[in-house]
C-alpha cells in the first residue's frame, strides 16, 4: 500500500516542478539591471599607432573608435544614421514625429508607464497572494486585457480592412 503511495507522491512532486520556470513571464524583476535601450553595439578596440598624439580625455567626448555608436546602431537595425544626429530628425521621418508628438511629450514617460503599472499589477494581485499550485501571474493580471486574435482578425476582416494571412489555428 505505501509503495504505490510513494510512487503517486513522486510523480505529483515531478510534475508540480515541471510546471514552474515561466521565464520572461515572471513580472517581478529579480535585480535591477540595466536598461535595454542603453546598451550600443561597439566596434573592436584598436591601439593607436601613437600613443603620444592622442587626446586628452574628457568627459562626454566620442570614442575614437566609435565616432556615432547610436548611428552605428540604427543602421544596424534597419534605420538611417543621419536621424540620430541630436536634434536631427531625417526629412521621411519628419511627418511621424510631427504626427506622434502633436499633443505633447513626455519626458518621463518610461517612469509614469512602470508605476501605473505597478499600481494595476498590484490592484489586480491583492486576493491572489496565496496558491496551492504556481500560477502564471502574467496571465492572471492581464487576462482582460488580452485579445483573441482569430475573433479580432475576423471582425477587421469584416470591416474591410486589409488583414495579413494569419496562421492556422491550432485544432
Amino acid at each position: 500500500m505505501l509503495r504505490p503511495l510513494g510512487i503517486i507522491m513522486l510523480i505529483s512532486a515531478v510534475g508540480v516542478a515541471g510546471c514552474s520556470g515561466k521565464g520572461l513571464r515572471y513580472l517581478r524583476a529579480p535585480a535591477a539591471g540595466p536598461d535595454e535601450f542603453l546598451i550600443l553595439p561597439v566596434k573592436p578596440l584598436t591601439a593607436p599607432q601613437d600613443y603620444s598624439v592622442l587626446p586628452a580625455p574628457s568627459p562626454g567626448s566620442s570614442n575614437l573608435v566609435d565616432q556615432n555608436p547610436i548611428g552605428d546602431a540604427a543602421v544596424a537595425m534597419g534605420g538611417r544614421a543621419e536621424a540620430t544626429v541630436p536634434g536631427g530628425i531625417a526629412a521621411a521621418d519628419s511627418a511621424l514625429v510631427t504626427a506622434s508628438s502633436r499633443y505633447g511629450v513626455e519626458p518621463d514617460v518610461r517612469e509614469t508607464l512602470a508605476k501605473a503599472d505597478a499600481k494595476f499589477r498590484k490592484r489586480q494581485s491583492r486576493m491572489t497572494r496565496v496558491r496551492l499550485l504556481p500560477v502564471d501571474r502574467y496571465e492572471q493580471a492581464y487576462r482582460r486585457q488580452t485579445l483573441e486574435p482569430f475573433p479580432e482578425n475576423e471582425r477587421y476582416r469584416r470591416a474591410g480592412a486589409g488583414t495579413p494571412t494569419a496562421p492556422p489555428k491550432n485544432p
